[in-house]
């Protein structure tokens, strides 16, 4: 078994590249901390989800949607920065469960579900961002969305093929070490503030303030309402998700215990304005029941010319792009400190000799995102959200009110505001998403299926290494 001390995640801000054995570098302050957030925040989700929200709303209403998704984000978020600044290594969630629930106990069992979980979730949600990349790109290029094969119509499109080549390029760029990345982050940053500004800029100066006009007893109090309701708020919450992800390269972060709870708060924040901005800016162009996949481009169209449209699915593209980055860039983090930690493959723990980055890690989740690329994944996004609402979130809600009482004297550079208001109230949030849709019971049962798969793997390999239940 690997031991933590085996090859050191956090040596210190000051050690060099050629000091002992590889690890991860303390590279990151807190202005690349935010951008990597807000990369992976602002992917092509908000850009193809917003048709979805306004239609399950059934108006300009669909704004209360934003505003629950950005409060559940807060309260969530909150949770993240006080345990991410207590702990700040590489992993976020891994590290967090683990320690939570028993390093050498019960806290394996539930970590390792974690790990089990986002090795399905993780390449499933970078291969949405590339699949929506190339679903762009056929706008741009309709050709693509041909089959592969004409005998084959509703087999693998082209757009497909440049999905899994796109996840392929951003498995390269990452390959190298943390001070080139960050480099590029800031050119894909540029990007995707420019396709935000655009969108803002079209759609405030085009305003017709009539088409904002919510509908009568849009808010009537009625079992489809809250139906309605919580459909759109499970969108706007995958939207926003994305602010924990200075969590996951904690090992690489300067003075986390301040750097990181900031970063989470500031991109939270900045997300949230800029979400709603767009939702009235696009509203206030477009009539709710003209809401197409295109409609961010259709407005920029009606507003700035069709050169503009064609403009804003380019960067809409490089927004989709620039997400997959730093997701990939993130979670690559959270097997590496799995095996570390001996509760998952040792060959995960290997980091690159010169570079010092987990290169087995990434190129596991590259390969397996680009695999998922060939599938549709439009209709088990809502799966993908409530396993992780059940096999992660709800575990941090709970386990943050246990830390405080088990380890009150534990050091925490960054306590959360109102304890214990935020875990509460999220966990009402994420419950009320759970229940309040008519798929409920059918996307629970998924992660009800992937704890059982995930539970059955880890006590028959616990069994055999005689680790917590069965502990010699």
């Amino acid at each position: 078994m690997a031991s933590p001390s085996a090859a050191p995640a956090n040596p210190g801000p000051n050690s060099l590249p050629g000091d002992g054995p590889p690890h991860l570098e303390r590279r990151i302050g807190l202005a690349n901390a935010v951008t990597l957030n807000m990369m992976y925040m602002i992917g092509v989700g908000p850009f193809i989800t917003l048709p979805l929200i306004v239609t399950a709303m059934g108006g300009s209403q669909a704004l209360l949607a934003w505003l629950v998704g950005a409060f559940i984000a807060c309260c969530d978020g909150l949770v993240w920065a006080e345990l991410g600044a207590a702990m700040p290594e590489a992993g976020g969630s891994y590290t967090f469960l683990r320690e939570i629930y028993g390093r050498e106990g019960a806290g394996r069992y539930v970590s390792f579900l974690y790990i089990f979980q986002l090795g399905f979730s993780a390449p499933l949600s970078m291969a949405s961002g590339c699949i929506g990349f190339a679903e762009f790109a056929s706008v741009l290029f309709p050709k693509l969305a041909h089959p592969l094969f004409a005998a084959w119509p509703d087999g693998v499109r082209w757009t497909n093929v440049l999905a899994a080549a796109t996840c392929l390029v951003i498995v390269g760029m990452l390959y190298r070490d943390i001070r080139a990345i960050l480099r590029m982050a800031w050119v894909l940053w540029a990007g995707v503030m420019t396709a935000m500004g655009i969108v803002l800029v079209a759609g405030l100066t085009h305003l017709h303030p009539h088409l904002l006009r919510i509908p009568p007893h849009a808010f009537s109090m009625s079992p489809a309402f809250f139906a309605g309701l919580g459909s759109a708020t499970l969108i706007a919450t995958y939207d926003y998700w994305g602010y924990y992800n200075v969590c996951f390269l904690g090992g690489e972060i300067r003075s986390p215990g301040k750097t990181i709870p900031r970063a989470v708060l500031i991109s939270i924040a900045a997300v949230a304005l800029l979400y709603i901005a767009m939702n009235i800016s696009v509203l206030g162009v477009v009539p709710a029941h003209e809401m197409s996949r295109t409609a961010v481009a259709d407005m920029v169209g009606r507003t700035l010319g069709p050169r503009a449209a064609i403009g804003i699915a380019c960067l809409i593209m490089w927004t989709a792009f620039s997400s997959v980055f730093a997701l990939l860039m993130g979670y690559s983090r959270v097997p590496y400190a799995a095996a570390l930690d001996g509760n998952f493959f040792r060959v995960f723990a290997h980091l690159h000799p010169r570079r010092h980055f987990p290169d087995v890690a990434l190129l596991a989740l590259g390969a397996a995102a680009m695999v998922f690329c060939f599938f549709r994944l439009a209709q088990v996004i809502a799966a993908l959200v409530v396993i992780r609402i059940v096999l992660q979130y709800l575990l941090q809600q709970v386990g943050v009110i246990l830390l405080r009482v088990r380890r009150p004297k534990m050091p925490r550079p960054f306590r959360m505001w109102l304890y214990p208001l935020p875990p509460l109230l999220a966990l009402a949030g994420f419950f009320f998403i759970l229940v309040s849709r008519p798929e409920a019971r059918r996307e629970f049962l998924y992660a009800i299926a992937v704890a059982i798969v995930g539970s059955v793997l880890y006590f028959a390999r616990a069994r055999k290494r005689g680790e917590w239940p069965f502990t010699i």
